[in-house]
């Protein structure tokens, strides 16, 4: 089974995922469900947290993982998308986890292999290991996973973690809204959007700073970084627990005195993005 997105999951299944991530959390009782699998990682974008937890994730399992260099592939020499993943697939991997800067990519691997396709993030579209992760580390301080509270702060309308939330709150019944520069912000969503920051943090379970992704030129819609701070940033602790999915650009989004605060989770969410993507693994074969 792939896992292309949050779109195409249920609630029964999300949950199923995030019990069987807090079971590898708690247990340290792997099963080696994955055990000679073979894993490829092909990144077409920088990526330490999903790239290197993916990883472990699989060699917990009992996997080998491959990681596919597109800089030294026969891409370079002008083999296109299609050859290349097919040959590929010939060789019989397991798995193909994907991440790539054009939206709807893990699913257009999907329809070349037979192997199980796992999205790590396409363009703007989804990041469902991400906000899986997320939910987990919700559950973790919350005990509960509905109905909550949340607030997503940043450069919304190029992110695809934000997205995968959407759908999630949807899912889970969560009163969620969002907050940030008029040209960070979708259009046409029913989505609540707040009016000033005291109001995004206010009477709020959780809130997900996002960063400004200078690599999709989202830059060059607000004056400076250093404006976006004193508009939009934390600067000091708050009632609510703070998300981010990193890397963190400090003293934008976060002040640095804050990022030490008891309440920042983003150390939790790294940690817990190996047991959910166990998880993921473990469900992708199983299915």
């Amino acid at each position: 089974m792939h896992c292309l997105g949050l779109k195409s999951f249920n609630k029964n299944q999300v949950e199923s995922i995030l019990e069987k991530a807090v079971y590898f959390k708690n247990t340290k009782n792997y099963t080696k469900s994955l055990q000679d699998a073979i894993v490829v990682n092909m990144f077409f974008e920088n990526s330490t947290r999903t790239k290197t937890s993916f990883e472990i994730a699989a060699l917990k399992l009992g996997a080998r993982v491959v990681n596919f260099d597109y800089t030294k592939s026969s891409l370079q020499k002008g083999e296109n998308w299609i050859d290349t993943i097919t040959n590929l697939n010939a060789m019989h991997p397991d798995f193909f986890v994907i991440r790539h800067s054009y939206s709807g990519f893990a699913y257009y691997i999907s329809q070349f292999t037979q192997a199980n396709v796992i999205n790590a993030g396409d363009g703007t579209n989804e990041h469902p290991s991400q906000a899986l992760l997320d939910l987990m580390t919700m559950y973790e301080h919350k005990k509960d996973i509905e109905n909550l509270k949340v607030c997503i702060i940043g450069d919304i309308v190029n992110s695809r973690v934000a997205r995968s939330h959407m759908y999630l709150a949807k899912m889970l019944d969560w009163d969620l809204s969002f907050y940030g520069p008029n040209t960070f912000l979708p259009q046409n969503i029913d989505i609540k959007i707040e009016k000033d920051l005291k109001q995004a943090i206010s009477n709020k379970d959780f809130v997900i700073l996002l960063r400004i992704q200078l690599e999709r030129k989202s830059g060059v819609n607000i004056p400076s970084l250093g404006e976006y701070n004193k508009f939009f940033g934390i600067k000091e602790p708050i009632g609510a627990y703070i998300m981010h999915p990193g890397p963190v650009n400090r003293d934008v989004e976060l002040d640095s005195t804050v990022y030490i605060d008891r309440n920042v989770l983003i150390t939790k969410q790294v940690e817990n993005g190996v047991f959910v993507r166990m998880a993921i693994f473990d469900f992708c074969i199983s299915n």
